[in-house]
């Protein structure tokens, strides 16, 4: 009986060594081995922050299993872990790094071995919360777990150096480029494990829109969490509302009532398909610089009037010079809509339709307006999600950049948010000219109605 229970208490005293991690938390570990910032982006309950706290844990302790494929130090390590709340921080990245906040006798229990915890502090204020803990390294030396939360605000998740910087739920931009400036000495790790119930945050669009070699993202759904049988995966995805479903059992934010096209993303999308030859066609351009500049391709079958979103790019700080060649492949016959800023004079005294006319794109001759003249950006939301709603709107699955800015746009206060949102204004451009669409080359002449160059109804700018 002694023995036992002295087995007992050794595996409750090591979680540590008990941790067999899905396929999902696997390759968040791995790709850390060469990416700084990661971001484990799942659904409630499917272990991504058990995921965060073990490897947190081999990180302050140096023992890593035979098969880690993840970054690895051989030294004693600093590392920042916390949430939202000090009380958040205690009940959730506290109580599986040490133990039961409640239970200090089983202190011990969480993922950092009792053995190798040697000292704490207590947090003030927040009954069971620590502030602190020392941890033994199996390099001789003592790391040091710091915890945090996002409400003491960006000053008090300023340390010297550390090695390492875990946020558990989205934390405000301010503080996460504080904890990134604080691992910049030592090229620390970023981490990021948070379902996106509340929305996108600025972090982690910079995850989801802004491409870095230095950056990776690991999406795990309720199919990828082992624990649930099929039977047990099907209750739980009908328990929840269909607007927080995807969030909640794919990782995919969520921005509830706030969203602006509330379409569930299987019912838009489609594999790509050849375009019939009596399909018309029309490319729409949303100007930039600091944010994308930005061009999309409809096909409208005008028979069943559906239109299809067929190619998307999407490319900021970057000259007309190289816009228009990135999109002149999609044909030279195309015809182009473009928005009132299109209209802006250039330091060079040229408009910005003039310059891509330049560059070879058949510019239409206006800018986007609605057959009566109007153009009302409302307007053109409430058409674009009336198709989706009604079936009239699909969009090709490999047009990545067009959806993951649909999961993102939103209003707040009842307005539109004017972020990330390119291809899709590109694509409203588009839509409000539809009737200028033209079918391609070989079934219809490209310049059927080009009177000398230029036309102001029907015409076109440029060669």
């Amino acid at each position: 009986m002694a023995l036992a229970q002295e087995l007992a208490r050794r595996q409750r005293t090591n979680r540590l060594r008990q941790y067999r991690p899905y396929a999902k938390q696997a390759e968040f570990h791995r790709v850390g081995a060469d990416k700084r910032e990661r971001l484990f982006m799942a659904g409630n309950q499917l272990g991504k922050t058990v995921a965060g706290a073990a490897e947190v844990a081999m990180h302050l302790t140096g023992e890593y299993p035979d098969d880690w494929e993840g970054r690895r130090f051989d030294h004693a390590v600093t590392w920042i872990a916390g949430s939202e709340s000090a009380e958040l921080t205690r009940d959730g990245v506290q109580r599986l790094l040490v133990g039961p906040p409640d239970q200090e006798e089983s202190w011990g229990t969480g993922f950092i071995p009792q053995r190798c915890i040697a000292n704490r502090t207590r947090r003030m204020g927040v009954a069971n919360a620590l502030d602190s803990v020392t941890v033994k390294h199996v390099s001789g030396g003592m790391s040091s777990l710091l915890l945090k939360s996002y409400d003491q605000g960006r000053s008090k998740w300023q340390a010297n150096t550390v090695h390492g910087v875990w946020f558990d739920e989205e934390p405000p931009e301010d503080v996460y480029f504080e904890g990134i400036t604080r691992t910049n000495a030592t090229q620390g790790a970023v981490m990021v494990t948070f379902t996106p119930l509340k929305g996108m945050s600025a972090v982690v669009a910079r995850y989801l829109l802004e491409e870095s070699e230095d950056r990776a993202v690991v999406t795990m759904t309720i199919e990828d969490a082992e624990h649930y049988s099929p039977e047990e995966r099907a209750k739980i995805i009908a328990s929840y509302p269909a607007h927080e479903r995807e969030a909640r059992t794919k990782g995919i934010p969520s921005l509830g009532s706030g969203l602006i096209f509330p379409i569930i993303e299987e019912e838009i999308v489609i594999d790509p398909i050849p375009i019939p030859y009596h399909w018309v066609q029309i490319g729409g351009l949303d100007f930039g610089w600091d944010h994308p500049t930005s061009a999309v391709k409809l096909a409208w079958d005008r028979d069943n009037d559906v239109v299809y979103v067929t190619n998307t790019y999407r490319k900021r700080e970057a000259t007309p010079v190289i816009h228009a060649a990135a999109v002149k492949p999609w044909g030279d016959w195309l015809p182009w809509a473009w928005p009132h800023d299109g209209n802006n004079d250039m330091a060079a005294g040229e408009n910005l339709a003039s310059q891509y006319g330049a560059q070879g794109l058949s510019m239409l001759s206006e800018r986007a307006t609605f057959e009566d003249g109007s153009n009302s950006v409302e307007a053109g939301l409430m058409e674009m999600l009336d198709r989706m709603q009604t079936g009239r709107w699909k969009v090709f699955s490999n047009c990545t950049e067009w959806l993951e800015e649909r999961r993102l746009y939103h209003r707040k206060d009842g307005k539109v948010v004017k972020e990330r949102d390119d291809t899709l204004s590109a694509s409203r451009y588009a839509m409000m000219m539809l009737r200028f669409a033209m079918t391609a080359p070989n079934s219809e002449p490209r310049r059927r109605y080009q009177d000398s160059g230029r036309r102001s109804s029907t015409g076109w700018m440029g060669a």
